[in-house]
């Protein structure tokens, strides 16, 4: 006994090391590396995304009109298990995945309609999708990247599903319709959901969301920490005039010539009146009408337009200087302008800590030198409503093939609209990785 006693000390200092070591790699084996986790799961359901992508490309909707696209989500989501909602907002999809675990409750968005544009890329999928809008036939095209969105979300429901185990809390999957506005006299966008209590009923205390970029390389995401994409609001100016016959303008009050000059005047609220060094803003006129023949000088013309502002005493001044050039222009001519300003959209706004806390998270995704700040966009998003009521993170995901001259690249609203869809899986694994690492 006494021998072995004195072997004691010897065969721990012989075998301590191994038993440590031992112990290392059992620990090791309890902690999954849930970032190639994510890439697996992520790679799997790369060609199930495209698939869904497709098909809602070419079977695209308008805004609140999208119950086709409500009905596939629902259907192709009904395999797992978590829970469905559909026809929030009209025809809104909300998936909850719950771990059973304490945890936070976290959000993701994919907006999914589609646009009134007639495609002319060049794909076995292009959509053929007629409808009426505002009186007439126009095409219906995916040209600002929903469908993308959609598919995208759709595989991050799979792909932490699969690591259901690994998660705590639960993930809020919003699938919202008409983002690029509801038809006139409705509601509807991320303004209704939140109307009909999204935040509260789910108990949301974080909002992520992306929005593919057609001239951002495919593997790449650009941020921007606070104002990343401006507020939208529309104006309508009304001018009344005094009809008359062509041949004798003298007679009457023109009011188209009284609304060329408020168009050009309107341009020097920003060239001339307007700090840009501050922060960007734009005016423009998307469309005017008046008279109904060529040798009559209609009494009325009206025109409609957008304004684009990142901070809000530019917006508040901007918009008193619009009432300001109209009414006054109109004044000098004879004429009377009647102007009515909607506010549309606030700034998106990406929660300045949120932001540093998750960046890393964005990096584990893509590549610390994939991950770059960006300017802050004119173009407008209705993710802005969800950063108001809660801490939200929005970015770009790149869907531009890598090699193509960013001036070639179509842009997003036009015919020509395009995505590279390698670039989906970064998305997939981008929005897991903000949803794992806020769990943990």
């Amino acid at each position: 006994m006494k021998l072995y006693a004195g072997l004691a000390p010897f065969i721990m200092l012989v075998f301590l090391p191994f038993l440590t070591v031992g112990q290392g790699k059992k620990s090791a084996a309890k902690t999954p590396d849930l970032t190639s986790m994510i890439a697996a799961e992520a790679l799997k359901q790369e060609q199930q995304v495209i698939k869904w992508r497709r098909h809602m490309h070419q079977y695209p909707e308008l805004s609140n009109r999208e119950y086709k696209t409500m009905a596939y989500i629902a259907e192709n989501l009904k395999d797992l298990k978590v829970d469905i909602v559909t026809g929030m907002a009209h025809t809104g999809v909300v998936a909850v995945l719950d771990t059973g675990k304490p945890g936070p409750v976290i959000g993701l968005r994919a907006d999914m309609d589609g646009l009134p544009v007639r495609e002319r890329v060049d794909l076995p999928f292009a959509s053929k999708e007629e409808t009426e809008y505002l009186g007439q036939k126009v095409g219906i095209m995916h040209a600002c990247g929903h469908d993308s969105h959609v598919a995208i979300l759709m595989g991050t429901v799979r792909v932490l599903s699969a690591m259901r185990d690994h998660l705590k809390g639960k993930i809020v999957f919003v699938f919202q319709p008409a983002e690029e506005g509801a038809p006139a006299g409705e509601e509807g966008g991320a303004a209704l959901l939140i109307k009909e209590g999204l935040i509260e009923k789910y108990g949301i205390q974080v909002m992520y969301g992306l929005h593919i970029n057609s001239v951002t390389d495919v593997g790449v995401i650009r941020y921007k920490p606070m104002g990343i994409m401006a507020a939208a609001d529309m104006f309508t100016i009304r001018v009344k005039g005094k009809q008359t016959h062509g041949s004798k303008p003298w007679d009457g009050v023109d009011p188209i010539v009284v609304s060329a000059q408020i168009i050009l005047g309107l341009q020097t609220i920003i060239s001339r009146q307007t700090d840009l060094t501050e922060e960007a803003a734009v005016i423009t006129v998307g469309k005017i009408t008046s008279g109904v023949r060529n040798n009559i000088i209609p009494e009325e013309a009206e025109m409609i337009g957008t304004i684009r502002t990142l901070d809000t005493a530019m917006q508040r001044k901007v918009h008193e200087k619009i009432r300001l050039t109209a009414e006054k222009i109109a004044e000098s001519a004879g004429a009377v302008a009647e102007v009515d300003i909607k506010i549309l959209y606030p700034v998106t706004f990406n929660d300045p800590k949120l932001s540093a806390k998750m960046l890393p998270s964005l990096e584990k995704a893509a590549g610390e030198d994939n991950v770059r700040v960006m300017k802050a966009s004119t173009g407008a998003e209705d993710f802005s409503f969800y950063a108001k009521k809660v801490p939200g993170l929005f970015f770009m995901l790149g869907g531009k093939p890598k090699g193509l001259d960013p001036l070639d690249a179509s842009l997003h609203h036009t015919p020509d609209f395009y995505i590279d869809e390698s670039g989906f899986i970064l998305g997939m694994k981008a929005l897991a990785q903000l949803v794992v690492d806020t769990s943990l």
